[in-house]
């Protein structure tokens, strides 16, 4: 019997389905430097953001014929060596697009109104200084007619535009390999509305956006740093639901603090789960722990969509 160790967990669905094909699907956490004497056991292993899979772990387990990843980031493996060593690596692109749009999204409106801060404020000062608060939150903007920046128009990128353009807003894109996109949404009518939508260079986007949300991987240096920043319209509000390191956070505090930016919505940072206090804390943050594709829909469309590439690799 095969046997697969869902290190970070898999929705009930796709290990029943596995079951069925005849897996043995193990559940138990191992931590990650016991990895290295419990999975030799296993012929594969799926794994979500927290545990690792590098050139040393593969080369100590010399049954691995399987390496999956329950989300659409290759970060926390080493791809290419993997491959080397002819074994595969999978992933789940599509299954959590519409989760991880609908955050940034949720961000946006909390940024909008000042949600974020008002929520912080109302539980220890609604009684006593209502008035207060009332007049501090009340200079929030609409979304509607507001520009929205997308930087990576892969499937999230895309998902959050249809998004976006259900709501009024106006999108802009740039990627450096996806040159033009069409994205659609229906009315209840059935009627389906087409917007087309062409990629722009990075500092035209960050001249016109009043939003900007980031959809790409990290490759090791930062897609938002002091430089960009500066070229960013003023009051700006930054979206980044995707990858601890794509922004300069010490660039971003700045740009906070200046003024320059007007708010930012962060649900992955640098160090996770160490992440710093003077960003958890800033009042103009509104923050997530990394939730972008938990939500149960997604799990579960993760783990079958997972359970299908393992059958279909081994059968």
């Amino acid at each position: 019997m095969l046997r697969i160790l869902a290190n970070d967990g898999i929705h009930p669905t796709g290990k029943s389905k596995l079951e069925a094909a005849g897996f043995e699907v193990v559940t138990e956490k191992v931590d990650q430097d016991l990895l290295q004497n419990a999975l030799p056991n296993y012929d594969g292993i799926v794994v979500r953001s927290a545990t690792k899979v590098r050139k040393e772990l593969i080369d100590q387990c010399p049954n691995l014929k399987l390496i999956a990843r329950a989300g659409v980031g290759l970060d926390n493996i080493d791809v290419d060596y993997a491959k080397s060593k002819g074994i595969p690596t999978y992933n789940t692109p599509s299954a959590s697009s519409q989760s991880v749009a609908e955050l940034a999204i949720a961000h946006m409106f909390s940024l909008s109104r000042s949600l974020y801060d008002s929520n912080r404020q109302m539980t220890t000062r609604g009684s006593s200084e209502f008035k207060t608060l009332k007049k501090k939150y009340a200079q929030g903007i609409e979304l509607n007619g507001r520009t929205l920046g997308v930087i990576g128009f892969g499937r999230i990128g895309q998902s959050l535009a249809r998004l976006a353009k259900g709501i009024g807003m106006r999108v802009i894109a740039s990627d450096l390999f996806i040159k033009e996109a069409t994205v659609n949404h229906f009315f209840d009518n059935d009627t389906q509305v087409n917007h087309y939508i062409k990629c722009i260079p990075l500092n035209d986007l960050l001249a016109e956006s009043d939003f900007i949300s980031l959809h790409l991987p990290f490759t090791g240096e930062p897609v938002l740093g002091k430089e960009e920043f500066a070229n960013m319209k003023d009051h700006a509000y930054l979206i980044n639901a995707s990858r601890g390191g794509t922004v300069d956070e010490d660039a971003m505090l700045d740009a906070l603090n200046s003024g320059k930016l007007a708010g930012a919505g962060i649900d992955v940072f640098v160090n996770e789960p160490n992440v710093r206090e003077d960003i958890l804390q800033h009042p103009n943050v509104s923050v997530t722990p990394h939730i972008g594709a938990s939500t149960k829909e997604a799990q579960e469309r993760i783990g079958i969509e997972l359970a299908d590439k393992i059958i279909a690799h081994f059968k």
